[in-house]
């Protein structure tokens, strides 16, 4: 390796600690300016990053060949971002509606050859909600800034997610795949994180959660009009590996909107939980009427996608309703019983479930080669259990020591423990499960209060939809992929962090040596403001 490609290759990898770092500091430096600085580096750097990394490669030729229009884009974008700031900075609940609304939509951007699935939409709510907040705390208007007055103090939740972040562009450092890893953290993980800092940092009010639910509602309804117009016509918008499939098979899938029909199978399975909470909670007869009609339109729209992963999902998120609405156990020994007989049904009758016997190819083959992806991650996590292959390598590493084609080897196992397992070792599965855990923790504290008698109280049955939708996105996971790579995950996460219950009063000490009790903070049945303290998660 030649001195300047040394040196090119050492600022790439310093380059994505520090916008990993910065993304951090976003949250954790002392001082909203300091704060601001930090946020205002991170957008500004994951663009710089990104065409430092592929300006020589065929990705980006067209925009080599013809500078003049690369820079009436860039342009145009700086213009549409600098508008959407101004728009937040006057109308501050205009930034999560809007965010909501954009979380679905990857637009197709053809180069080199390749088509990469770019959430641009997201992209620009974040990047003008990220400049309004920094130019308010950088020239602070009279009164005080609109967008996020007082930011939420950070909890374990934050720590664990930017843990992973950093992590991550850390273990890029000796990644034989530096560009995924690059593109991960500069297409997700850092827009990701800003976009929590701002979803965690408004002040959210019963107003902007109804017109979130809507909006989502509102888009999944037209998804599912779209995947039958797909499914009347035999003929899908885009994903030529789907299109194939549906012309070698008897069945045919839709995808809708979405490239995938896993992920468009998620998003449905996702509002589908968030509406089957209302309708358990609600006594309102037109509203059960209404409820029950999108479920069913829902329904038929989840299953013409086929997806499987999806189907499960749905059941966890409706088995932690049950279980939080009744009881535990009645859903443990229901799901139970389900097992048995699904276990059941597997060896009475191996070809319901497309199995050829029992061997491992068979059971390969009906996974679509998901148990030889998650069989050749542990052979990759057995090697190197410490620190892994390095940050977003498994597809590379995959193809080179299986000798599978590309076409072969997928981004992922299919099995984000797996994945991350193989890539990270056992340094980052530890980040990655203690995240899980300090999640479900805050999102599932206290929620038995919702089996009292009487009307639930609303932000406690707000906090229940994110901890089911969490627990059905997070097991959908474990059969597909896309984690920290979905927004979704970290919109969830970011709303249960405000809605996350406040810390009860700490006990006081009697003279007389009785025990003080410990009651809750007045003001947990309403949503806390942003100036409020919030506590650790």
């Amino acid at each position: 390796m030649g001195a300047p490609l040394a040196v090119a290759t050492a600022i790439k990898g310093g380059g994505i600690v520090v916008v990993a770092l910065a993304a951090a500091g976003a949250f954790f430096l002392r001082t909203p300016r300091a704060r601001a600085l930090a946020a205002l580096l991170a957008l500004a750097l994951c663009p710089v990053l990104l065409v430092g990394e592929l300006w020589h490669s065929s990705q980006v030729e067209s925009v080599r060949e013809r500078p003049l229009a690369f820079l009436a884009v860039a342009i145009a974008g700086l213009a549409l971002v600098a508008a959407l700031a101004a728009l937040f900075a006057w109308r501050p609940p205009l930034l999560p509606v809007l965010a909501v609304a954009a979380l679905p939509f990857r637009v197709p951007v053809e180069a080199g050859g390749d088509t990469a699935l770019l959430l641009v939409p997201l992209y620009l709510v974040v990047a003008g909600g990220g400049l309004a907040y920094v130019w308010e705390r950088l020239r602070p208007p009279p009164g005080g800034p609109r967008l996020a007055p007082a930011e939420r103090p950070p909890g374990r939740v934050e720590l664990a997610l930017l843990a992973a972040v950093v992590l991550y562009a850390v273990q890029s450092s000796y990644s034989t795949d530096f560009e995924t890893a690059l593109k991960n953290v500069v297409f997700f993980y850092v827009p990701f994180a800003l976009l929590l800092k701002l979803i965690a940092s408004l002040e959210w009010t019963a107003r902007i959660e109804a017109w979130c639910l809507r909006v989502t509602v509102a888009l999944a309804a037209l998804f599912v009009l779209v995947g039958f117009g797909e499914y009347a016509t035999r003929r899908l918008l885009w994903n030529p590996s789907v299109i194939q499939s549906n012309e070698l098979r008897s069945y045919f899938r839709v995808n809708s909107l979405f490239f995938d029909p896993n992920i468009y199978g998620r998003y449905l399975a996702l509002v589908m939980v968030a509406l089957a909470a209302l309708l358990l909670w609600t006594e309102r007869r037109r509203a059960v009427a209404g409820l029950g009609l999108l479920l069913a339109l829902l329904w038929a729209g989840l299953v013409l996608s086929l997806s499987q992963s999806s189907f499960a999902a749905l059941l966890v998120g409706l088995a932690v309703l049950a279980a939080v609405r009744w009881r535990a156990r009645p859903v443990v020994a229901a799901a139970a019983a389900a097992a048995v007989v699904g276990v059941a049904v597997v060896v009475a009758a191996p070809g319901s479930v497309h199995l050829q016997g029992y061997s491992v190819e068979s059971l390969n083959r009906a996974t679509s080669g998901r148990v030889e992806l998650m069989r050749g991650g542990l052979r990759m996590f057995a090697d190197r259990p410490l620190y892994g292959y390095g940050a977003g390598s498994f597809a590379e590493r995959f193809r080179a020591r299986e000798r599978k084609g590309r076409a072969q080897a997928a981004s992922a196992s299919h099995t984000i423990p797996i994945t991350v397992a193989a890539e990270q070792g056992v340094i980052g599965l530890a980040v990655y499960l203690y995240l899980l855990a300090v999640s479900f923790r805050m999102l599932f504290g206290r929620l038995a209060a919702l089996r009292e008698p009487g009307p639930p109280e609303p932000r406690l049955l707000g906090r229940l939809i994110v901890a089911a939708a969490f627990a059905a996105l997070v097991f959908h996971t474990l059969l597909y992929a896309a984690f920290l790579e979905d927004p979704t995950a970290w919109a969830l996460l970011g709303l249960g962090i405000v809605l996350r219950p406040a810390a009860p009063r700490p006990r006081r000490a009697r003279r007389d040596g009785d025990r003080g009790d410990a009651r809750p903070d007045a003001g947990a049945g309403r949503l806390a403001p942003a100036a409020s303290a919030e506590p650790r998660s």
